[in-house]
């Protein structure tokens, strides 16, 4: 009867570990942001740029003499892995906001990293990251940002984002392209949530589009 007791005492304490293990290796796979179907999770921020889901991306289309707009998600994120693929009209520039956030005044302006969508053709500097209204101008340190043709800019292009602490990486078609720590940059912006941005255009400009698709985050 003793030896019954503990055998069956050590066999639940066997699964509930292996259930935890388990549970803790779920929560740090890559999860899909998008559903493919609908907008839900999301919610738009600044501007008056349009979001629509077609075929299975969010496209993005420009509005005449609007600011630059964002459609973000509901939940913040710290430290974690960013994928997707991105198709930019080559006339259009645009990013993805990570830990990002709102400033608090009335505006509600959209801050924080952005790492940059733009053509070959239009100076190469895809995937380098830049303080979106942070007043800082460029986070990717002078000497990193050179011009590459990583970026097509006639087709789909796949981004990979690493933010761990205050290091961020990011490769465009397996290329790697900037790998840089900023301390300042993550006191402010640790934790926050994801915006894909539509750029503002001028008047009588445009409609230009971009569009995202296979949006997935591990939490790292």
């Amino acid at each position: 009867m003793y030896n019954t007791r503990i055998a069956v005492m050590v066999l639940t304490l066997g699964m509930l570990v292996c259930l935890g293990g388990s549970t803790g290796a779920a929560d740090k796979e890559s999860k899909p942001l998008f559903d493919g179907k609908t907008l839900a999770g999301w919610v738009q921020k600044n501007g008056t740029a349009t979001y629509r889901v077609e075929n299975g991306t969010i496209v993005g289309k420009t509005s005449e003499g609007s600011p630059n707009s964002f459609l973000c998600t509901t939940k913040p994120y710290g430290d974690f892995e960013l994928s997707f693929d991105v198709k930019c009209d080559p006339r259009l520039n645009s990013g993805v906001q990570i830990r990002s956030k709102e400033k608090d005044n009335a505006e509600k302006r959209v801050y924080g990293p952005q790492v940059e969508i733009a053509s070959s053709a239009a100076g190469g500097l895809g995937g380098y990251v830049y303080g979106e209204a942070t007043g800082r101008g460029w986070l990717s340190p002078e000497d990193h940002r050179k011009p590459h043709t990583a970026f097509k800019d006639d087709g789909w292009n796949h981004y990979r984002v690493v933010a761990r602490g205050p290091r961020i990486q990011t490769w465009i078609n397996g290329e790697p392209i900037e790998d840089f720590t900023d301390e300042q940059a993550f006191t402010t912006h640790g934790e926050g949530f994801i915006g894909l941005q539509v750029h503002g255009i001028g008047r009588g400009t445009g409609p230009y589009e971009v569009a995202w698709r296979n949006l997935q985050l591990k939490p790292l």
